[in-house]
């Protein structure tokens, strides 16, 4: 499947005269990490993303569920737009923008449910970002992790709506932030904005389906989930290497 992937994605690639590239960071560029502020971009990848950047007629976007100031340190130094906490932030040419409300009072409510939960399943923690909150089980032990993020869920819908919030069930983690955020409405105002005959985006987990979603339809789009399960996607790819062996060949 890579290889018919590959030959057909890079003939409309070559043949487009506006290119969107959207890539998700964690689990699509580089491996997870215990701690998300400990992630650095390997040379060879910072490599592949430059020379994408640098191709004529062609927009990368970096979209991606960590916070600004993260992302920011990790890829700061190279030009590249970035959408960051699933849509709520967007840096466009090197000026940061917020895209939402900045109203937060329902974290008043939320971090304490999550506190709770923290307490009762050792070694998970909470990231509190500027507009979600994030309880991540990366670190537990894999079943005590699941039940205890079922437990946490079946808690956060009793409340959730009251505040026009939603959950994202994502790759270990359960984040809570409000309805209008989303990596699908980031996109969709990216194709309001903007004209693509040639769009490639690639994800990895449940946050990157409302993404999936908004191209669906596109036919000039090629959408690539990473690893196993259900998808909205198109495309599979199995891991990080295939993703990267991918876009190399899209820069050579």
């Amino acid at each position: 499947m890579v290889t018919l992937i590959t030959t057909e994605l890079i003939e409309k690639y070559r043949n487009a005269k506006g290119r969107l590239i959207l890539l998700d960071y964690d689990g699509t560029l580089v491996d997870f990490t215990s701690v998300p502020d400990t992630s650095i971009i390997p040379g060879h990848i910072s490599d592949i993303l430059a020379k994408l950047i640098g191709t004529p007629q062609t927009e990368v976007v970096i979209i991606t569920g960590r916070n600004c100031k993260e992302i920011d340190k990790i890829l700061g130094y190279l030009p590249v737009n970035i959408i960051s906490e699933h849509g709520a932030m967007i840096k466009k040419n090197g000026i940061w923008e917020n895209k939402v409300s900045d109203n937060t009072l329902w974290k008043d409510t939320i971090i304490p449910v999550l506190n709770q939960i923290t307490l009762s399943c050792p070694e998970s923690f909470i990231e509190e970002k500027t507009f979600s909150v994030a309880w991540h089980y990366r670190n537990v032990e894999t079943q005590s992790g699941f039940t205890h993020s079922r437990e946490l869920i079946s808690t956060l819908e009793k409340i959730v709506h009251s505040f026009n919030l939603k959950i994202l069930d994502g790759n270990k983690v359960v984040e809570i932030m409000p309805k209008e955020i989303g990596k699908g409405n980031a996109v969709k105002k990216l194709l309001e904005k903007n004209i693509f005959d040639f769009i490639l985006s690639i994800g990895d987990d449940a946050t990157d389906e409302e993404m999936f979603e908004c191209l669906f339809n596109n036919v000039n789009a090629f959408t690539i989930k990473v690893g196993n399960g259900d998808t909205l996607a198109r495309y599979k790819l199995a891991g990080i290497n295939d993703v990267l062996s991918l876009l190399k060949n899209l820069t050579i």
